[in-house]
């Protein structure tokens, strides 16, 4: 579904990215983990476009993305949804009408259309009776998971989750995780970049592992517990205190 091939990304003198080579295969759920300032939602951003590489080939669903003009890009990205750490919602709209604005905006749905699809997402998420509050009218929990009904009304090819169950109480994450879980058993590429080692164990199909601007480990959520000890790459991810 997305690959990367040695891509690299700097702001000003900092490099962040160092040759990064990550493929996402279709159907899969897959957490990017690493050690704060690692770079986790910069090559997550980079994946879908929200910020361009400065070198290296990023092709979403067989398409190289670095030359597509800005229209272009958008048009793709309606296959690739990103839920942002801090949810993005318009405080200002009720919970239906932060669902409807993209799937008018972006997917050009009539309203009638678009309030249906909105509802049903809602109620997928199990926030049906919440569909006329405001977000600051919301736990901590229901926006994230409204952010995420959002992204899942557009019904995306893929789906990138940045620190879904940050700040979250264990029941709220808990909800999350259940969701990222039965969608990615639906058939969508699933990423999430986490911290939580109680959401990787309980989800997670694969881990991949960004150290010093590279994926220094990728491969079965089974087989990177049972590298703690093993990989020096993964045994100082769990054991070395951050900087």
């Amino acid at each position: 579904m997305i690959t990367l091939r040695n891509v690299h990304k700097a702001f000003g003198r900092r490099s962040i990215l160092r040759g990064v080579d990550l493929t996402l295969p279709k159907g899969t759920l897959t957490f990017l983990v690493g050690r704060s300032g690692a770079g986790k939602s910069v090559l997550s951003r980079c994946a879908v476009g929200l910020l361009r590489a400065d070198q290296g080939v990023i092709e979403i669903a067989g398409t190289a993305i670095g030359r597509l003009s800005e229209s272009a890009l958008n048009r793709l990205r309606s296959r690739v949804a990103y839920v942002v750490q801090g949810s993005a919602l318009i405080d200002w709209l009720t919970a239906v009408e932060n669902l409807e604005v993209p799937l008018t905006r972006a997917l050009r749905l009539k309203r009638a259309e678009a309030r249906a699809r909105a509802c049903q997402a809602l109620d997928d998420v199990g926030l049906g009776d919440q569909r006329d509050r405001k977000p600051q009218a919301m736990s901590s929990g229901d926006r994230k998971l409204l952010a995420i009904a959002r992204a899942l009304a557009l019904s995306p090819e893929a789906i990138f989750y940045d620190e879904p169950t940050t700040s979250l109480d264990p029941w709220a994450a808990r909800r999350v995780d259940d969701l990222i879980r039965t969608h990615a058993r639906q058939g969508t590429t699933s990423v999430v970049v986490s911290h939580d080692l109680t959401s990787i164990r309980r989800v997670a199909e694969r881990v991949a592992l960004l150290e010093e601007g590279r994926i220094a480990f990728n491969d079965t959520a089974e087989a990177f517990f049972a590298a703690e000890n093993t990989h020096p790459a993964v045994h100082r991810f769990f054991h070395q205190p951050e900087a």
